[in-house]
């Protein structure tokens, strides 16, 4: 009979600890340029008023964009959807009161009153972009000897020839031919097409 008991307990914690994180996504529509502020507030106002347990995380969609200029490679961080934050709760009165009277948040996403959850696949799209949730390594069609035309940076416009494919850090080795002579280069994927 203590087993029983002692086996239901267990059972009982697992089920908590695995339930305490199976909140659902919902889009929260805030004042544009407001979402960092936002994010925080929500954040203590969370712990404020003891709602962990049903309000887990609060992202703003934002991914990382690659500019060069003027030779140099500049990462940015760009918003997806801006005026807008995802939070991952479980959806009660007390803890759509808690986001929903947040300053600066105007309401959740959703038909009428009843605010809609993201699909999973939605969600893990937005994460994969956010490089929250890891992404299968890109592929390039691009083989060793093939012909290239540099898109951006300081060899841009210029042609080459594949000599490495370096899939683990997402660049290729090409021999660039400026005034006369093979130059090697390393550029990213990003920054080649296929001739």
């Amino acid at each position: 009979m203590e087993q029983d008991t002692t086996n239901k307990e267990e059972t009982e914690k697992t089920s908590t600890v695995e339930n305490k994180h199976q909140g659902e996504w919902y889009v929260v529509h805030t004042y544009s340029g407001y979402e960092n502020k936002i994010k925080v507030d929500l954040t203590k106002r969370v712990e404020s008023m003891n709602m962990q347990d049903k309000i887990f995380d609060v992202i703003i969609p934002e991914e990382q964009e690659v500019e060069y200029k003027g030779g140099k490679k500049k990462i940015t961080s760009k918003r997806i959807f801006p005026g807008y934050v995802i939070v991952n709760m479980i959806m009660e009165e007390d803890s759509w009161y808690v986001v929903r009277h947040t300053p600066g948040v105007t309401g959740f996403v959703g038909s009428g009153n009843k605010p809609v959850p993201l699909m999973q696949d939605e969600i893990n799209k937005i994460l994969k972009q956010m490089g929250l949730i890891e992404s299968k390594p890109k592929i390039i069609d691009i083989d060793v000897d093939e012909n290239i035309r540099v898109k951006t940076g300081p060899f841009a416009n210029f042609e080459g020839v594949v000599k490495e494919l370096l899939p683990d850090r997402g660049k290729v080795r090409v021999t660039i031919s400026m005034f006369g002579r093979e130059t090697p280069v390393e550029l990213d994927y990003e920054q080649i097409d296929k001739v």
